[in-house]
């Protein structure tokens, strides 16, 4: 049996791809159209920093799945004239393992971590466009094995005078690996072209948000083809309506105040890959909410990815400079 166009498992540094802000991680998972002051959305497309997001901290944690945790944390400043810029490190840690040899014979434990740097800046064209680069210096380390990389994210972003509606374009994880682990051949890393919208209702506390992933390339369903005899193959494949939802995501967000959301997410193509038949469930789907103040936010996410758990991520957002003029 072969497999073709699966979007995952043939690229090194995977984990660029996942969220670590519970607000995306509820409205499905990836966004790069929402335009505002938190600062996470920078990291899916650098034309989302802008100087709102100045002297930013944000903390990010996420508890996976089978002892995995990762997480993110960055700081922004902005200046005039010259743009904002952002930096901050993501990690990934797989937890602990055993180690055994080809007996099988326990010689003791071993971790596998990965990391990569971000290095953000963006420009207002003018007041509705911004532009932005993020460098992504990335390593990993496998128990022994350590690689070396360099990916980059170009984005765009659009926003209307009254703030209803937001767009953004951002080409993502263009890079190389720079060394391999075990001097293997060097393996691409997972790029990726984003485009979306987001819409916000003039007159209910509404926005909605359409993202569509890997318009780079437009199969992405999974085409089997099993052997039923010596001379004769079956091959299985998808309609085209099935092959364009799996590029969308759909968010939806209730803002009753400016202080308060509460928010929810379809992955279409997570539903479509992760359930099980028997029991197709919330697979798929994603919520949150979020609790805002003048001075911290703090955002709670939780995406089902399949029967045997769901992701949890927590983020905090804080403005330092706030504070001080609380105590002025």
């Amino acid at each position: 049996m072969s497999g073709f166009s699966q979007t995952g498992g043939d690229n090194v540094y995977e984990f660029l791809n996942i969220t670590h802000s519970a607000y995306i991680s509820s409205i499905g998972g990836s966004n790069v159209s929402v335009y505002g002051n938190d600062l996470n959305t920078a990291y899916h497309n650098p034309g989302l920093l802008n100087s709102s997001m100045d002297k930013s901290i944000v903390l990010n944690y996420v508890n996976y799945f089978a002892g995995i945790n990762y997480g993110m944390a960055m700081y922004s400043r902005s200046f005039e004239g010259i743009g904002s810029f952002g930096t901050g490190i993501t990690y990934l840690n797989y937890g602990e393992f055993t180690e055994a040899d080809e007996s099988g014979n326990i010689t003791g434990d071993f971790t596998a971590s990965e990391y990569a740097f971000s290095l953000i800046w963006s420009r207002c064209i003018d007041s509705l466009f911004n532009i932005g680069v993020n460098l992504k210096p990335v390593l990993s380390h496998l128990e022994r094995y350590t690689s070396f990389g360099m990916a980059l994210d170009i984005g765009a972003s659009y926003h209307s005078r009254n703030n209803l509606f937001s767009a953004g374009l951002a080409f993502r994880n263009i890079g190389l690996q720079i060394t391999s682990y075990a001097g293997e051949e060097k393996q691409p890393l997972p790029f990726e072209i984003q485009a979306g919208v987001s819409q916000k209702l003039a007159h209910a506390p509404f926005r909605f948000s359409l993202t569509l992933r890997h318009l780079e390339k437009f199969d992405l369903t999974h085409k089997y083809i099993v052997p039923v005899s010596t001379v004769e193959t079956v091959e299985s494949d998808s309609d085209f309506g099935e092959n364009l939802l799996r590029h969308m995501i759909f968010g939806i967000e209730l803002i009753p105040h400016k202080n308060f959301y509460i928010s929810g997410g379809y992955n279409y193509q997570r539903r479509s890959e992760l359930k099980v038949e028997q029991k197709v469930s919330t697979v798929g789907l994603s919520w949150g909410f979020g609790i805002k103040t003048s001075f911290m936010d703090v955002e709670f996410g939780r995406a089902t990815y399949h029967l045997a758990g769901s992701s949890n991520h927590i983020s905090l957002i804080f403005r330092p400079d706030m504070i001080y003029k609380r105590a002025d």
